[in-house]
């Protein structure tokens, strides 16, 4: 395995085990934040619902302008603003909020083409709802965030940025 961060000044790592992200500028922690990765476990195959480890990149940013709580469909803003009402609605869709970091995987047949490819799994760092992020895992193979913590990391990151997942 490739050590990237000797290449990049700034990188995320993200603990499994943690459940934690960790934002590195030149080699010191200069963020923390709560995460939520799948409840399946880790995995790097389509369709698994695991989070994928190794070496990965920002490919997209999305939602750069979006009002905290949007909810995205498809990388796209539905118009909606999340509440506890529309959760009641909809009780089985995988909310998406906010902001939207979609990953690509940096290590060929790991996390990068065919059946392992992140980016065509759609792995994204995004907003949850707030008041169900227990910082335990329980997504779909994604990395969730509380939404102000996403809209602040977004504000900060910068496309290309690597992302280790552990």
């Amino acid at each position: 395995m490739r050590d990237y961060s000797i290449y990049q000044q700034d990188y995320l790592n993200i603990s499994i085990v943690e459940q934690q992200l960790i934002w590195i500028i030149d080699q010191k922690i200069v963020a923390r934040y709560a995460v939520s990765t799948a409840k399946n476990g880790v995995g790097e195959f389509r369709n698994s619902g695991c989070t994928p480890r190794g070496w990965h990149q920002i490919r997209a940013r999305i939602g750069a302008t979006l009002p905290i709580n949007s909810v995205l469909v498809a990388r796209r803003w539905t118009g909606e603003i999340y509440h506890s009402a529309l959760a009641k609605r909809f009780p089985q869709r995988d909310w998406i909020l906010s902001r939207i970091l979609w990953l690509g995987g940096l290590e060929p047949y790991r996390n990068r083409y065919g059946e392992v490819d992140s980016t065509w799994r759609y792995i994204y760092i995004h907003g949850s709802p707030d008041e169900s992020f227990n910082g335990q895992p329980q997504s779909h193979g994604c990395i969730r965030m509380k939404n102000a913590d996403i809209i602040q990391l977004f504000s900060q990151i910068h496309s290309q940025t690597r992302v280790y997942i552990n």
